[in-house]
């Protein structure tokens, strides 16, 4: 019997210097309300979903840094959000800049959560593919300092049981890389809920500009092919605080097809009806991998030293 999920990519349009976290919920729960009129049961939000994107501006004062994120989730701030979702019956997925204080220290990372329908926080996963720089680099047009404002995720890549699924999240830039799908692909996830923040700038390398839309799509289609699962990328687009942002979101099936992708850069919800059995054809024949997968010869081209060290620069 087909287990379907009806889920929605809530893209976010600008979220500019001085929009309050409460403007901003605002905007989060009509998403919610009508993803409820659309028959959703999850809704996926951007990375860094409550505030304008921060590590665009070099801070060297920490506590005006820290005025970004959150120490309480839900806070006071977050509350209305959680409590829509649980009286709409609604899950959601939402990235967010977290603050922790552990062990009489503070540790900062891009974090997002996935919440049950009864507004329990299930799963959590910090981003492990921290892009940009560390140190001021006047210059760039704009700053890409997540280096420097956050620590690399430590929870690795988990897939959780929940929505009757297998679900797994990642964060903007961690879907250029292979190895965030197929961590979780190897633990049999059906969904990867994926948000993202991506300028359509890149000032160390100009010449990807003009392949930006394309470099979004082939990554997660690849991905959710290679990997037999659901991928829904959230964007955040639109120009904010003058720097142009990729919007796109978009639903891509197990087969690496697009099944439905936003038209606009601004707050738009785009819904997929997604059956969580779609991918099994593909994780019991082309990419079986107890019975195709090679890890013992992956090992020894890596131990090989030089084998696979590349030119010099």
């Amino acid at each position: 019997m087909p287990r379907y999920l009806t889920v929605g990519a809530a893209q976010m349009g600008p979220i500019q210097r001085d929009h309050s976290r409460r403007d901003v919920v605002g905007r989060l729960i009509a998403h919610l309300r009508e993803a409820r009129r659309m028959g959703c049961e999850l809704v996926v939000f951007p990375e860094l979903t409550l505030t304008t994107f921060f590590p665009r501006w070099w801070m060297p004062d920490q506590a005006e840094v820290d005025a970004w994120f959150e120490a309480d989730m839900p806070g006071p701030d977050t509350a209305p959000l959680f409590a829509e979702a649980k009286a709409l019956g609604i899950g959601f997925c939402l990235g967010y800049a977290e603050l922790v204080r552990q062990d009489g220290g503070t540790r900062r990372f891009n974090t997002s959560i996935l919440v049950e329908r009864d507004g329990r926080i299930v799963g959590k996963y910090r981003k492990v593919h921290l892009p940009g720089h560390a140190e001021h680099e006047p210059w760039r047009q704009f700053q890409h300092l997540e280096k420097r404002y956050f620590e690399v995720g430590d929870l690795g890549f988990p897939v959780y049981r929940a929505f009757g699924g297998l679900i797994g999240m990642c964060i903007c830039n961690d879907r250029r890389w292979p190895e965030t799908y197929r961590v979780m692909g190897l633990q049999g996830v059906e969904i990867v809920l994926l948000g993202y923040n991506t300028p359509l700038h890149n000032p160390p390398a100009p010449d990807h500009d003009e392949h930006s839309w394309f470099h979004n799509q082939l990554v997660m289609q690849a991905g959710a092919y290679q990997n037999g699962t659901w991928v829904v990328g959230v964007a955040k687009g639109g120009t904010e605080e003058g720097v142009p942002s990729l919007a796109d979101s978009q639903i891509v099936a197990p087969s690496g097809k697009v099944v439905a992708r936003a038209a606009s850069d601004g707050d738009e919800l785009v819904a997929h009806r997604c059956d969580l059995d779609a991918g099994r054809s593909y994780k019991t024949t082309t990419f079986n991998f107890v019975v195709h997968r090679q890890p013992d010869q992956y090992r020894m081209i890596v131990e090989r030293k030089g084998a696979v060290e590349p030119p010099a620069t």
